[in-house]
């Protein structure tokens, strides 16, 4: 089961609102449980340079069903995922990305967040998540 437009759209705005909330403009990326993009939106003068950010958090978080900061963990030098970011076609491996599910659980995509702190990339990326339960 992938996310629909209706389920990404909830995830978009409430993210939104949440990066209002902590002052900040965010690049926010939607993708599908097979990794393909349902929805992005670039806040005003957010940073032209997280487009790719956010898409790439939200792709790292849909390919390995976990947040992206966890694959960050497993990354570091000597790590048993040590330079995984150079695989499938790039990925990013600090906070922001994370998976969304759905009201049993399933995994159906991912939001990835960028325009910020990694802890207010976080904070945005969560909230979008959890309005689509």
């Amino acid at each position: 089961m992938n996310i629909t437009l209706k389920q990404a759209e909830l995830a978009i705005q409430a993210a939104k609102e949440r990066a209002s909330q902590l002052g900040t403009l965010m690049n926010i990326a939607i993708v599908d449980s097979g990794v393909n993009l349902v929805a992005f939106v670039r806040m005003d003068d957010a940073w032209i340079g997280s487009i790719d950010i956010a898409l790439r958090k939200a792709k790292t978080a849909s390919y390995f069903n976990m947040e992206s900061g966890e694959i960050g963990k497993l990354s570091q030098p000597g790590g048993q995922g040590w330079q995984i970011e150079h695989s499938n076609g790039g990925l990013i491996t600090f906070p922001g990305g994370v998976p969304i599910t759905n009201t049993t659980g399933q995994i159906i995509g991912a939001i990835g967040v960028s325009g910020s702190t990694v802890e207010h990339d976080q904070a945005v990326a969560r909230a979008g998540a959890k309005a689509v339960k």
